[in-house]
């Protein structure tokens, strides 16, 4: 029999409900044992939704259970004392991003986490998208060539939505999975330029990021509420190529929609046609097939980790530095001028 970890997840929200507890649940090695909420109404659908799954008042009481391991899925600011906490109760935590307020803060979860010995991962779902897959790929066949340009947005037009709290405001809540799957693709910035809007009085959100890898790579990135006509999700041009994809990955819809790999198995996170991207060599050009968006196996990942059995899915390190980008956003969004890394 497969070996399971018992895991909780704090908060259940639309965070906890759409993008973290149907991945859970489909893990085969997991066992999902709780839900840390004190909402009635977020109690009441735990029990609809998630049958056998059991409520809880805090961390502690997970912890006194027998968990191993908690998702932290809460409004960003209290993601740094919930993950302090759980490191404490000597869990393996999952901290959703943004990991942190700023790079300070994240480093010092990390440190806190290595000095405890207990395990401390990122969502950092995004890296297993679909398009970005397709991506990476294309970029280690050599279709592209050298890459020269990426440019990479999650623009939505809905001006009447202010951002939430819960995600920090735009910059870092869509700017956490822009920022971290450049410098996935094309490796550490040394300069960074950011425009940033936001109403008076309001949390961000437009912002424009600028980023200069090391390796000659320019980086451009868009996150935004209200931008009535989006561009493409990802256009990458190089010196043999441009791929441009269209529309954001298709497993949030899915998860949206109530669907979740434990129902569709290996139909979970397949693109449809009329989704692909297309890779131009000129004026034209030819559809490329999706690579199979995998948010699925982030949970199963995390497990075997806690098991002594693989590593995890993210490093926290990588989060630091994504966040240590973030801030030199702010900065040079503030003083109009670029900053040196």
């Amino acid at each position: 029999m497969i070996e399971r970890v018992k895991f909780g997840l704090v908060g259940y929200g639309t965070g906890g409900r759409v993008f973290h507890a149907p991945l859970i649940a489909s893990a085969a090695n997991i066992e999902f044992t709780g839900v840390v909420t004190t909402s009635p109404e977020r109690r009441a659908q735990v029990a609809e939704q998630l049958p056998g799954v059991g409520t809880y008042d805090s961390i502690a009481a997970l912890a006194a259970d027998g968990v191993q391991a908690v998702a932290i899925s809460t409004p960003a600011a209290t993601h740094a004392a919930l993950a302090i906490e759980a490191i404490e109760a000597g869990l393996a935590v999952v901290v959703d991003k943004p990991f942190a307020l700023d790079a300070d803060t994240a480093r010092k979860l990390v440190t806190t986490a290595e000095g405890a010995g207990v395990l401390l991962t990122v969502y950092q779902n995004r890296r297993w998208d679909s398009d970005l897959l397709t991506v990476r790929k294309l970029i280690e066949k050599g279709s592209l060539g050298d890459v020269r340009r990426f440019e990479s947005r999650m623009e939505r037009w809905a001006p009447e939505r202010l951002p939430g709290a819960a995600g920090g405001g735009t910059l870092l809540d869509f700017g956490s999975h822009l920022v971290d799957q450049a410098l996935q693709l094309h490796g550490p910035a040394d300069r960074v330029y950011a425009e940033v809007h936001g109403p008076d009085g309001g949390l961000d959100d437009d912002f424009f990021v600028a980023l200069h890898h090391t390796g000659g790579v320019e980086s451009h990135l868009w996150g935004s509420w209200r931008q009535a006509g989006p561009g493409p999700r990802f256009r990458v041009t190089g010196t043999a190529g441009t791929y441009i994809s269209p529309e954001l990955d298709y497993q949030e819809t899915l998860l949206k929609a109530g669907k979740s790999p434990a129902r569709l198995g290996d139909r979970w996170g397949v693109e449809p046609e009329h989704r692909w991207g297309h890779l131009f060599r000129g004026a034209t050009g030819a559809p490329v097939e999706s690579c199979r968006g995998r948010w699925d196996t982030f949970y199963p990942a995390v497990a075997s980790a806690v098991l002594g059995e693989g590593p995890l899915p993210v490093d926290p390190w990588d989060s630091v530095r994504a966040m240590e980008i973030l801030d030199a956003a702010r900065h040079s969004a503030t003083t109009g001028t670029a900053v040196t890394l």
